[in-house]
């Protein structure tokens, strides 16, 4: 069953409009989540707001946010001049221009939503902006207040919808020269790079969801029903300790042996 929707707008381009909502692509819902308790008591533990100087609790109308000018100075802002500066309407995606679909690079991505028509009357707009969108390899760009901020999005064409994605602030993405530069640039032997290649075949798959599994949680739900039926928590197994590398590694050597036991395994 699809979740319910979270926001519920307008998608507008030019004097198109049409009204839309929105839902998160992805979820945590089914995560293991705890609570922190009073181990003597039982009870929950509470989180509140206290002054770093007395240690007295703050009243929630006494709060207000300060920028950092020092270590013990701050600039005041009261929640109407933040207000002022965002965008007027938070309920409509006003596309304001249009870039090739390939010309955003992964790392700009934040978080998928689906994007769907609200409306039998409006689904007409929604279908030729994401057709017109599909048909010149193009991808929308918009403002919208989200999650408490204002953000860029970014709308595209999938299937018979639209993906909203929200986009990364532009300081908050690292450029990867900075990393990637110092990688030496010689080229690599010929001989090596067909046993990878090969070791690469050997493993290759079709992709399965089952792949991004998280055995973590499943050992956490086990322990949960394990002590939800009073039984005791089984052992934590030990660890194995890594052998240690040698000082000389022969590349050639150990992808020939990966290459054997790769072949063993299939045969099996």
């Amino acid at each position: 069953m699809a979740p319910r929707s979270f926001w519920k707008g307008y998608l507008k381009l030019s004097l198109v409009t049409c009204p839309v909502s929105m839902m998160p692509a992805t979820g945590e819902g089914e995560k293991v989540r705890f609570h922190t308790l009073n181990a003597k008591t039982g009870n929950r533990v509470l989180s509140r707001y206290v002054d770093a100087e007395t240690g007295k609790p703050v009243a929630e109308e006494d709060e207000v946010k300060g920028y950092p000018r020092g270590e013990d100075e701050h600039v005041l802002l009261e929640d109407d001049e933040i207000e002022a500066v965002a965008l007027e309407s938070t309920r409509t995606i006003d596309i304001d221009m249009f870039v090739p679909s390939d010309s955003i690079g992964w790392i700009w991505y934040d978080k998928p939503h689906y994007l769907i028509p609200d409306d039998p009357i409006g689904e007409e707009a929604y279908c030729v902006i994401r057709d017109a969108m599909g048909s010149t390899g193009t991808v929308g760009i918009s403002r919208l207040v989200l999650y408490r901020r204002e953000r860029a999005v970014m709308l595209e064409p999938r299937d018979k919808g639209i993906v909203l994605w929200t986009l990364r602030y532009g300081d908050e993405v690292r450029p990867d020269a900075d990393y990637f530069d110092q990688i030496g640039e010689g080229k690599v032997d010929a001989g090596l790079l067909k046993l990878v290649t090969r070791l690469i075949d050997e493993r290759s798959a079709p992709w399965d969801p089952a792949m991004v599994a998280d055995p973590v949680q499943d050992k956490l739900l086990e322990i949960i029903a394990a002590k939800t039926k009073g039984r005791k928590r089984a052992a934590k197994p030990k660890a194995e300790k890594p052998a240690a590398p040698g000082n000389v590694i022969n590349i050639m050597d150990a992808l020939k042996k990966s290459i054997a036991s790769e072949s063993k395994g299939r045969r099996r």
